[in-house]
């Protein structure tokens, strides 16, 4: 077994035993993103130079003996929505193609006082808005199990890069199964924390009631060791709660006694694809033959989630992208153009106005532009009544089915998604069928509750399946320890996908 195929515990026991630099296990994560980021596209850039003068000055403050961070040498790779000084981050879009932020996300801070090694920036959907990574101003990114196939999204570059042994820890955003759903479809572990687990200071927000900040990585271990850094309180994101940080990487390995898992069997109704629903009920399965209960739980408003999610999401992006109107920062388009256009057709729209119009249809994609009009007019006089208050009445009823059914379980356990990874291009043209790939995650969003996605299975083609427990707030620690009891039972998540 290579060194990049061992997991970031192994890893970091090396490191620590001096049997292994960072510099070396940087240098083989580089390597291999040379060798195969060609075939799957998880890398926007890749930060080359400065990650191993990174892992260098960490090698070198190894050697001194000074005290070292949780992350001591380990890389990670961040998701290109989170801002970092002096270094673009592009959110996937045109529109942000030149920006750099001039300060750190709380997130990027925090890996970097953790010693940990940023390799560089992975793809995404545009400003987080997609399930498939197609979105991405840039570049699509394939599945590394097949790459005809979408590795999910919007955090595709960041599942991807996991699954294909380029890097052993990644961060992403989770703002309707963002983490979970390319986990589930990469193979992979995502972790959706619970709203104001994780600081989202320096994340170029999507929807902010719903976007959250959490770790990927090859095994609910790893996933603990990299939470364990990301959490905790920041003063500088107001909706930040200040609840102490467990030690995850300690207590993952600690059973759970007395475990009661709940049911919703309309998670299993039509449309679910008979190789998941086999996958998921064979999980269900293991954690009886561990111990725990099953009891079938309601969630009676849980067929709303769809319909609350893109009426909510789209009218908080409708207003947290405003912003860019090519005035302030970011894409402008030619203003030479506009002076001529508005000489040629007469038009008393006026040159600031043509501006703003066409910077915002220049610099978003369809699908953020999709978005933008869904949410302004949800918002608009006449119908905000209609949709975007009784939207908000509906997230409620959703957060109650929640809190009543966690009266009964400790957890929920069912599906992450419908379908596994379908075909790059099969659902560009029908918004609808994209939207309803978020089906089992959104509702964790809406209500504001912790989500794990895990591997328990493959397909006959061979394709990955996610098993997701979700838990009550600030229960991540109750969490990862469910997961890990079913890794420690199972060996999906050792299998790699095979690339030349």
């Amino acid at each position: 077994m290579s060194i990049i195929q061992k997991t970031a515990t192994e890893q970091l026991a090396l490191l620590n035993s001096g049997e292994l630099t960072s510099v070396e296990l940087t240098q083989a994560y580089l390597n291999q993103i040379e060798q195969v980021d060609g075939q799957v596209g998880a890398f926007l850039r890749v930060e080359t130079e400065s990650a191993l003068a990174q892992a260098a000055a960490i090698d070198q403050k190894r050697a001194t003996e000074a005290p070292l961070g949780k992350l001591a040498g380990l890389p990670v790779a961040i998701k290109d929505i989170l801002c970092t000084k002096d270094t673009p981050t592009t959110c996937g879009s045109r529109m942000l193609e030149n920006f750099q932020p001039p300060y750190n996300a709380t997130v990027v801070e925090k890996i970097r006082a953790a010693d940990g090694v940023i390799l560089g920036r992975t793809n995404m959907d545009e400003f987080a808005m997609g399930s498939s990574t197609e979105n991405s101003a840039y570049q699509t990114t394939q599945n590394p199990w097949d790459t005809a196939r979408i590795p999910g999204g919007s955090s595709g570059g960041a599942a991807a890069c996991v699954s294909a042994d380029m890097a052993p820890l990644s961060v992403g955003t989770d703002t309707g199964g963002s983490i979970r759903q390319p986990a589930a479809l990469c193979g992979c572990v995502g972790l959706k924390p619970t709203y104001g687990r994780v600081s989202r200071y320096g994340l170029i927000a999507f929807a902010s009631s719903l976007d959250q900040i959490g770790p990927l990585a090859r095994t609910v271990e790893d996933t603990a060791l990299l939470l364990e850094v990301l959490a905790g309180h920041d003063p500088l994101d107001s909706t930040s709660v200040k609840q102490p940080t467990p030690a995850y990487s300690e207590t993952v390995k600690q059973p759970l006694e007395n475990l009661t898992l709940g049911v919703v069997d309309r998670h299993f109704g039509a449309g679910i694809d008979p190789e998941i629903e086999t996958a998921v009920q064979s999980a269900i399965q293991v954690y009886e033959s561990l111990g725990a209960t099953i009891k079938h739980i309601a969630m009676p408003h849980a067929d709303y989630g769809i319909a609350t999610y893109y009426i909510i999401a789209p009218c908080e992006a409708s207003s947290n992208l405003a912003r860019y109107d090519g005035a302030h920062y970011g894409y402008r388009t030619d203003q030479a153009e506009v002076v001529a256009e508005l000489a040629e057709d007469g038009s008393d729209e006026g040159p600031l106005v043509r501006m703003y119009r066409k910077t915002r249809s220049e610099g978003f994609g369809e699908e953020v532009q999709r978005r933008i009009m869904l949410g302004t007019y949800a918002l608009s006089e006449g119908y905000y009544d209609a949709f975007y208050l009784k939207a908000l009445k509906v997230r409620r009823l959703i957060r109650q089915d929640y809190d009543a059914a966690f009266e009964e379980v400790d957890m929920i356990i069912g599906p992450v998604t419908a379908n596994p990874a379908f075909a790059q291009g099969e659902k560009t043209s029908d918004p609808m069928a994209m939207y309803l790939e978020d089906l089992y995650t959104v509702t964790a969003n809406l209500a504001g509750v912790a989500g794990i996605s895990l591997p328990c299975g493959f397909t006959s083609s061979g394709l990955p399946i996610g098993l997701q427990l979700q838990a009550a707030p600030f229960q991540e620690e109750k969490l990862l320890r469910a997961a890990q009891m079913y890794q420690a039972a199972t060996d999906f998540h050792t299998r790699r996908p095979e690339l030349s």
